[in-house]
Formats: structure tokens, C-alpha cells, sequence
């Protein structure tokens, strides 16, 4: 299947957009492929945090408030 492109507009600090272009120039990658593969790593990212919230939805929970009192009783704080 071949990759369809999207077109879409995106705002960036002038900074960033700069750096950006830099990094595209000295690795010779366009900025679009830059852009497509930091994309990608965060979704990947966020796809590992949902993964280690569905295993551990069955843990007991603490309050935090337990969790300072628990902490204070043992001179930890």
C-alpha cells in the first residue's frame, strides 16, 4: 500500500522552525520527513504509556494522602 500524503499547516517558533531546517540541510532529509518521523515517535510513545496503564488497571490504588501519612510515620519526611 502506498503512503498517501496529507497536506496540512503548522505553526512553529521561529526558533524551532529554524533548527528544523538546519537538521533537514545537514542530514538531507526534507523538514516533512523530520516532522513525519517525530510524529511518529510520540504516537509510538503514548502507545507504550497506554500499553503500561491497561497492565496495571488492576492494581490496588493508594491516595496520596495515605501515601504522605505512610511516609511521615516512618521519619521518611
Amino acid at each position: 500500500m502506498k503512503n498517501q500524503l496529507k497536506r496540512s499547516t503548522v505553526y512553529l517558533d521561529a526558533e524551532l522552525h529554524r533548527a528544523l531546517k538546519i537538521k533537514a540541510a545537514e542530514t538531507e532529509y526534507s523538514v516533512s520527513e523530520l516532522v513525519n518521523e517525530a510524529v511518529r515517535n510520540a504516537l509510538a510513545e503514548d502507545a507504550i504509556d497506554l500499553a503500561a496503564i491497561e497492565e496495571r488497571k488492576n492494581e490496588p490504588r493508594l491516595a496520596f494522602e495515605d501515601v504522605l501519612k505512610k511516609l511521615k510515620k516512618d521519619g521518611r519526611i
